[in-house]
């Protein structure tokens, strides 16, 4: 008889809590320079998007009028 294995599914909120990583013995992760560069971008990126949104949401209640 061939016996089939059994899986047993459990849910994360039912199991065992586990033990997590303290943080006092992780170090400081050092970035290359093209990670620095990177998020450097996209920081400005990201900034730029916000203002690009402010701008239309004050042109849409019309308290700006540029080049009209």
């Amino acid at each position: 008889m061939n016996a089939e294995p059994v899986f047993r599914v459990i849910h994360p909120l039912d199991d065992v809590a586990e033990q997590k990583r303290s943080l006092d013995n992780l170090g400081h992760i050092k970035m290359t320079q093209s990670v620095k560069t990177s998020l450097i971008l996209l920081r400005s990126y990201l900034i730029l998007m916000m203002l690009l949104v402010g701008y239309q949401f004050l042109s849409l209640a019309g308290l700006v009028h540029f080049g009209k």
